[in-house]
């Protein structure tokens, strides 16, 4: 993405920050400062007459979806979570819809984005207990008060390993074609062929489609650092509630346990199995759940290029350092499989 890209996507107008102002009903704005921290949408920190605010700018998800996954936030700060409920509009909507997008305005909330493995092993569980505590309250709420009933049946899809490999070989035609020959490119090309040789070697362990091991039921969807502010020590804040929506609840603990402890130099196992453990403390998962998520989600990184797909079909880089990130991480996964479902079962 070039700077000009970058500076059009974390433009906001002054005109149109004052009519976002008046409709949030903040006063006049005196200072707004770009967050960096966002990957998907855009967010600032406004300071006006009526205090700290922050304004996101979701272009990604539909706004109705938005407004219904905003309804909760009341519910579950009313449950002892550590969450911000929305800033209403004048007409009582916890979304401001403009030319540019949908824009949702919260009271700036403190603390600070800690990556996962830097968190203590007390601080581990603990962020385990609060995402139990997380799908206990969403779940009250699905029975049609504030979210539609859960499913009776939940089907999940698995990429094939031909599937893949197409996808593969897809982008590496985009790298030679599009790219600049950068080290991204390189890297790219070289990764691209030797996910290729992973997936066939490791074929015959693709999931099966079909109906996932429960329970499964409403969640946050995007449990990762950049989404969780800690102050004093404790966790002060959860983010961005954009995802909502129906899943296996271990899906979810996986998959926050590997944004959260998962990196370069791999799991650290350790705090793996303190927060799946501080999980299984307040809600219920047996290990034949945290099995199968470990195993799809194993696999669904093992077939997905979305980092690839935005850098190339989108012209995109702000993901490019997930990419490397990631890939790391699979193939120090890959090598230990039985080692890391160890760690989720051990808890």
């Amino acid at each position: 993405m070039t700077i000009t890209a970058i500076t059009d996507k974390i433009h906001i107008s002054d005109g149109e920050l004052s009519r976002l102002a008046d409709t949030f009903r903040i006063g006049t704005v005196h200072e707004r400062r770009h967050l960096p921290d966002g990957l998907m949408n855009v967010n600032w920190r406004l300071d006006s007459a009526a205090g700290a605010f922050a304004l996101k700018r979701v272009t990604d998800v539909p706004l109705e979806r938005l407004r219904r996954n905003l309804g909760v936030l009341g519910m579950l700060g009313d449950h002892g979570l550590p969450v911000c409920a929305p800033i209403l509009t004048g007409d009582g909507s916890a979304v401001a819809e403009t030319s540019s997008g949908g824009y949702c305005l919260f009271p700036w909330a403190a603390g600070e984005h800690i990556p996962g493995a830097t968190l203590t092993l007390g601080q581990a569980s603990a962020l385990g207990g609060h995402i139990g505590r997380l799908h206990v309250a969403l779940s009250w709420a699905a029975d049609g008060r504030m979210l539609p009933r859960t499913p009776d049946s939940l089907t999940l899809d698995v990429t094939s390993a031909e599937r893949a490999s197409q996808k593969a070989q897809r982008l590496s035609a985009a790298v030679e074609e599009q790219g600049s020959g950068d080290a991204f490119d390189l890297a790219a090309a070289d990764a691209l062929e030797a996910r290729r040789e992973m997936i066939a070697a490791h074929a015959e362990l693709m999931p099966a489609d079909g109906v996932s091991v429960g329970p499964y039921g409403w969640t946050h969807g995007d449990l990762q650092y950049r989404n969780l502010l800690w102050s004093g020590g404790e966790l002060s804040a959860v983010l961005d509630w954009d995802r909502v929506a129906v899943r296996p609840y271990a899906e979810e603990v996986v998959r926050t346990a590997q944004v959260q402890f998962g990196g370069e130099n791999g799991f650290d196992l350790e705090r793996v199995s303190a927060f799946v453990a501080g999980y299984r403390s307040v809600a219920p998962l047996s290990t034949a759940a945290l099995a199968d998520a470990v195993h799809r989600l194993w696999w669904k990184r093992l077939t997905d290029f979305w980092q690839l797909e935005f850098h190339y079909d989108k012209g995109d880089h702000s993901c490019d350092e997930l990419f490397t990130q990631d890939e790391a991480l699979l193939h120090w996964w890959t090598a230990r499989i039985g080692e890391v479902e160890a760690a989720f079962m051990s808890a």
